[in-house]
């Protein structure tokens, strides 16, 4: 680990050396990314020179407590060491979390598609609690929300519903979102009182980039139709809504948000080619390790991974055993402390894989 962070404080040193290079100043492009890549580095360098301050104040303490022969001076570098002891595993432990592979999609902006499964007329319902519980969420993180598809049940309820995010952070936190959720309520139909059990996938998609995924305009079909949305004047009166298909995978994506057919089909295709990139990522996944999962959260659409139980106002994620009685305000987008807990658990099994 410490020759990994030698590594880094030297190229943070050689980063900071490029910026005060007049021709780079005179560079905008190459200035922006040489800054950026400098300020990747700063927080580990300024954790490390804190870590080896702290172990050289305890090399003082440790000598003092050796050779002073004044009590008073001893008991004072022993509390000292005892101090310098317990920061010393802080800052390692950081540290550590510092040196973990940072997931290239991080700052993605993401795509979160919301479908009602099992249960009917409730399933659609919840759906719609979670579209909601996300948005506020969102909010609360100041992230941009922008529906880009919907299809409403008959009673308030969602079929399904794709919205892109847009913020700093979207991917890195709403990653651990993606599976099976599970609801047990009393239906509002229900007369007998009975508790029934629903379900909804959520998906969660990374923004492909040009980069990330090409796609070649002859492999897509393009159908054009009236939109069966709420929407206004616009409603079924122009050919707006639009439909991609993808001909090698036979991957759809519809949009019908837009009155516009061009901002439709531009808002398709970005959601075509996020899904094309998770396509091509869980098949360089499964072709490395066909039995083990690469991150937290996958996106296997059989995985429950959270209960969401309304006479106990409780909600359990199954992935951690993490079980919090605050039902209402997770609802109403009070998901850090479920989704840090995720976050956790998450960077120590990247460290044990990858650091020594």
């Amino acid at each position: 680990m410490f020759d990994k962070l030698r590594q880094i404080e030297e190229r943070y040193g050689e980063l900071n050396r490029t910026l005060s290079d007049p021709q780079v100043i005179g560079q905008p492009a190459v200035y922006a990314r040489t800054a950026k890549a400098a300020a990747d580095l700063a927080e580990t360098v300024a954790k490390f020179e804190e870590y080896k301050s702290v172990l050289a104040r305890t090399s003082e303490a440790r000598h003092i407590l050796a050779e002073d022969a004044d009590r008073e001076m001893r008991d004072l570098a022993q509390a000292e060491i005892d101090e310098l002891g317990a920061r010393q595993a802080k800052l390692e432990e950081e540290l550590r979390g510092l040196l973990v592979p940072r997931d290239p999609n991080d700052d993605k902006n993401v795509f979160v598609e919301i479908r009602a499964g099992a249960g009917g007329d409730e399933a659609g319902l919840f759906a719609a609690e979670l579209f909601r519980m996300y948005t506020k969420y969102a909010e609360r993180q100041r992230w941009k929300w922008e529906v880009i598809d919907s299809h409403p049940t008959g009673v308030g309820g969602l079929k399904e519903v794709v919205a892109l995010v847009q913020g700093r952070g979207a991917w890195s936190r709403l990653k651990f979102e993606r599976g099976v959720h599970r609801v047990q309520r009393v239906p509002a139909t229900e007369s007998s009182g009975r508790i029934h059990t629903s379900t909804v996938t959520v998906a969660v998609l990374p923004e492909a980039e040009d980069v990330d995924v090409k796609v070649d305009e002859k492999d897509i079909q393009v159908d054009v139709y009236r939109s069966s949305g709420p929407g206004g004047q616009g409603v079924n009166t122009t050919d707006s809504a639009v439909r991609l298909t993808h001909l090698p995978t036979g991957l759809v994506v519809t949009c019908q948000d837009e009155r516009s057919q061009i901002k439709n089909r531009a808002k398709a295709l970005r959601v075509l080619k996020a899904r094309l990139l998770e396509r091509a990522q869980e098949e360089q996944a499964a072709a490395i390790a066909a039995d083990r999962r690469t991150q937290v959260g996958t996106g296997e659409r059989s995985e429950r991974i959270r209960t969401y139980n309304f006479p106990q106002g409780r909600v359990t994620d199954h992935r951690i055993n993490l079980t919090l009685h605050r039902l209402p305000t997770v609802l109403e987008g009070d998901l850090d402390e479920l989704i840090d807990a995720l976050r956790e658990r998450d960077v120590s099994q990247k460290l044990a894989e990858s650091v020594p």
